[in-house]
């Protein structure tokens, strides 16, 4: 495989010590990174200019947060979809989608080009396969659009918002699905499949080009993909279990990189910095992300 851009070393950004660090989305408006940490839990934001942090604890443990049109976020958690406005220690629920399965939470989640929010759902325990992926539109109604994942991951979408990617981490699968100009789903077909020594593909984000960037959860790295599945760049990243990644910055030409420290105790003296916030210079730029219509 040879690099297609000259990507620079990794750096710590945040060493936040994260549990399980997640959901990372570029808030152009504040000109800030959220990202969650869903075990503690825990919301915590990146100035850009000043670099400074700081971290609300929610009601629930939330998966992804995405900003709304209006001000405020929308929010992926265990007790379903809600509004929350960190600030003003707001969190009004909507609704939860597999009320009748206890064992579900929200997981990862998105906006699209169209401004709806696109979750998905896991058995928190990791034994059951009860996710399913929702779309979640301005009507604050949702669709439930695609069942049987074991662990749902990472949705992202292709620039021009006509493909959607979505994985089953557990059983090492990215999914692609065709999405119409009405919005509709098409079917589902395998995009990646990976082997055991490649680690678990987890979150993952669309750069300018159409290409795939995917976190690899015990595979310790980050890697690229071409829109035909070409394996295109690798980034390693000083611990095992890197877990979703976004672009920000002001031009958009960073990637930041979220990782954990859970099931790592036994190694946290030569993984010290597990459950960072790493970032990046990948030689390329994202696409701005939407905000949520409802």
């Amino acid at each position: 495989m040879g690099s297609s851009y000259d990507i620079s070393a990794p750096e710590v950004v945040v060493r936040c010590d994260a549990l399980l660090g997640e959901g990372p989305i570029w808030v152009a408006r504040e000109q800030a990174l959220y990202w969650v940490d869903i075990k503690a839990p825990s919301v915590w934001r990146l100035d850009w200019e000043t670099r400074s942090t700081r971290s609300w604890t929610p009601p629930w443990r939330i998966g992804a947060i995405a900003p709304r049109l209006e001000g405020g976020f929308i929010a992926a958690t265990e007790a379903g979809f809600a509004l929350a406005d960190f600030e003003e220690n707001i969190f009004e629920p909507i609704g939860n989608p597999d009320k009748d399965i206890p064992g579900n939470r929200f997981n990862d989640g998105k906006v699209d080009p169209a401004g709806c929010f696109w979750a998905g759902t896991m058995d928190d325990a990791e034994q059951a396969t009860t996710g399913s992926l929702f779309r979640l539109d301005a009507a604050l109604e949702w669709q439930c659009v695609d069942r049987g994942y074991h662990v749902t991951n990472g949705p992202a979408f292709s620039p021009d918002g006509r493909i959607l990617y979505h994985s089953d981490s557990a059983i090492r699968t990215v999914y692609r699905f065709p999405i119409a100009a009405d919005g509709s789903i098409g079917a589902r077909e395998t995009f990646l499949r990976f082997g055991q020594d490649d680690g678990y593909p987890d979150g993952m984000t669309s750069d300018i080009e159409g290409c795939l960037w995917i976190a690899f959860w015990d595979g310790g790295c980050v890697r690229r993909f071409s829109p035909e599945g070409v394996l295109l760049d690798h980034v390693d990243l000083p611990t095992r279990r890197p877990t979703s990644c976004a672009f920000g910055g002001p031009d958009l030409d960073r990637l930041f990189i979220t990782s954990a420290r859970i099931g790592l105790e036994d190694v946290l003296a030569d993984q010290p910095l597990a459950g960072s916030l790493f970032m990046v210079r990948p030689g390329v730029v994202g696409v701005e992300q939407p905000s949520f219509a409802g």
